[in-house]
Order: structure tokens, then C-alpha cells, then sequence
């Protein structure tokens, strides 16, 4: 049968004058609906695949569907990642913390994020940081050697850097207002807190990285209103003698923490926070921890 069709075929290819069979072909060559090959009639499926050839540009053209991806491309999409990347590193003085914000956000493929450097204290920080150069630090407030607020300044070089500026965004157990404002004077982008989710501190770290300047709810208000004031804040030398510890432990004794909920929180043992009460009751001069929690929520540190 195929010996008997091929002298036709032959024939319409050749410009006989026998109508060409309209073979996948000759649909192909087709650019207007309705013409063959040779311009002349088209089949009915031939006119289809005209057709649908045209609504599919038009589609695309105009935003429609777009096309779905095979296989192969939906993987390679997976395996590369958001498509963003962003370079960081953590200063926590707590192992475990680190570790857990490097198992959450720090898979690079799915979240575009590369922890390229961690450090426990202030010295360690600022040589990590001078040497890894990342986009954006990740920065406790409470830090062995002086605190975030030191970081900031031994960095501030950095961040001044106009074509490479490094970026730090808070992240600390700590929501008090002097906390928060601290570290904002001192150069940070944003302050959240530890009870922020791996994907909303991961969203948080790409707005830094970008300039913009990012709160946990609540404590944006805290530096709307410090900034809002032109008066320098008063000095509080009763305050000033605590260490940035004795302060976080005055907070949570204050708002009614057992002393297990707070070496629980601060990732510390009892013994400790024993001892940084005893300490805060000495420099104040306070008897017992009713006098502390009238003391901090006159100064409104609760």
C-alpha cells in the first residue's frame, strides 16, 4: 500500500498539478490558517494545529498561561532555589541557638540564604565579620565583651561602606524598649525577636539585605517615639550599673518568671540566675524580688 501512495506524493511535491496530500509536513509549512503548502486547500486538522499554533502566541503574547515546565525543569527549579542568595553570618553567644538558625534558614538550595561564619562573643564577631564580608549579620543584643551595641561600633566602617555595606538585623530574646533603641542608634537595620519563624526571619534577612528596615510587631513603636523626641533620653545611673544580663534577668523576674523559666529562656542554669539577682538586689539595694518589680515598672523596663 505505501509503494502504491508514494508516486502522488512525489507528484504534489513536485508541482504536478495533483492536489498534495497534506501530510505533518506541509502542516508545518503552513503559516496562515486556511493556505497548504504549496497555497492551495488545507485539511481539517491541518486548519487545528493552525489554529491552535496562533492562539498559543497570542496566549503568550499577552500574558496568558505560560507553558509548564517539563520534568527535568521543575527539579533543576527545586535544586536551584528561590533565586536570590544572600550571604550571613550569626553572632550568638549560645551553640545551640546557632545551630538551630543554621538547620532552619541556612539550607542555601530552598532558601537562597549561605551562613558563612558564626561567632560567640564580640572579639570573634568582629573578626568573623571583617574577614567573611557578608551582606547581612545576624546580631544578639546580649554578647560576652560589651554587647551587640559594640559590635556595631567596632563595625561601623562596614556598614558605612557605600559599594559593600554590611547590614546587621537584631535578633534577641530581649523586647525592651532600651534594647531595641540600643542597637538601632547604633547602626542596625531591624531588631526581631527569637520567637520569629524560620520563614519570616528568612524574609526578614532578604528586606535588610535590600535596606529596608524591619521590627517585630510592637517594637517599631519603641523607636518611632525615642526618635520622635529631640530631648537626649535621661541617665539613669542606678540602671547604668547592671550589666546588659542583670538587665535581661531584671525584666523577666519582673514580669513573674520562676528562676527555672528564666534559665530556660536565657539558655542559662538556676545557679546563674541566682547569681545575677543577688548581684541586681546588691547594687540597687533591694531586699527582695517584690521591691526589683516595683523598682523596674516605675522605670518601665517590664
Amino acid at each position: 500500500m505505501s509503494d502504491a501512495n508514494e508516486p502522488n506524493d512525489r507528484a504534489g511535491q513536485s508541482g504536478s498539478g495533483t492536489e498534495p496530500t497534506t501530510g505533518r509536513g506541509g502542516e508545518r509549512a503552513a503559516r496562515e490558517p486556511g493556505a497548504g503548502p504549496a497555497g492551495g486547500p488545507q485539511s481539517e486538522a491541518a486548519r487545528q494545529e493552525a489554529f491552535g499554533e496562533a492562539v498559543g502566541s497570542d496566549a503568550s503574547a499577552s500574558g496568558g498561561s505560560p507553558v509548564e515546565p517539563v520534568a527535568g525543569e521543575e527539579q533543576e527549579a527545586a535544586v536551584t532555589g528561590p533565586g536570590r542568595h544572600v550571604r550571613v553570618v550569626l553572632v550568638d553567644d549560645h551553640r545551640m541557638f546557632r545551630t538551630g538558625v543554621q538547620a532552619e534558614i541556612g539550607q542555601t538550595d530552598r532558601t537562597g540564604v549561605e551562613v558563612v561564619g558564626e561567632a560567640p562573643d564580640v572579639d570573634q564577631a568582629v573578626s568573623v565579620i571583617t574577614s567573611t564580608r557578608p551582606e547581612v549579620v545576624l546580631l544578639d543584643v546580649h554578647l560576652p565583651g560589651g554587647g551587640g551595641v559594640e559590635v556595631l561600633r567596632r563595625c561601623s566602617a562596614l556598614m558605612a561602606d557605600t559599594e559593600r555595606p554590611v547590614r546587621f538585623l537584631a535578633l534577641s530574646v530581649s523586647d525592651a524598649a532600651e534594647d531595641v533603641i540600643g542597637v538601632i542608634r547604633g547602626g542596625a537595620r531591624g531588631y526581631v525577636t527569637k520567637t520569629i519563624t524560620g520563614t519570616d526571619l528568612v524574609d526578614s534577612i532578604f528586606r535588610v539585605q535590600d535596606g529596608d528596615a524591619v521590627f517585630s510587631p510592637r517594637l517599631a513603636g519603641f523607636v518611632l517615639d525615642a526618635f520622635a523626641s529631640t530631648d537626649a533620653p535621661p541617665v539613669d545611673e542606678d540602671l547604668d550599673r547592671l550589666t546588659q544580663r542583670e538587665r535581661e534577668v531584671l525584666r523577666l523576674i519582673a514580669r513573674g518568671y520562676a528562676y527555672k523559666e528564666i534559665a530556660k529562656q536565657l539558655y542559662i542554669s538556676v545557679k546563674t540566675v541566682e547569681s545575677h539577682v543577688s548581684a541586681v538586689l546588691r547594687k540597687l539595694q533591694l531586699s527582695n524580688r517584690h521591691e526589683l518589680t516595683r523598682w523596674a515598672t516605675a522605670r518601665r523596663l517590664v
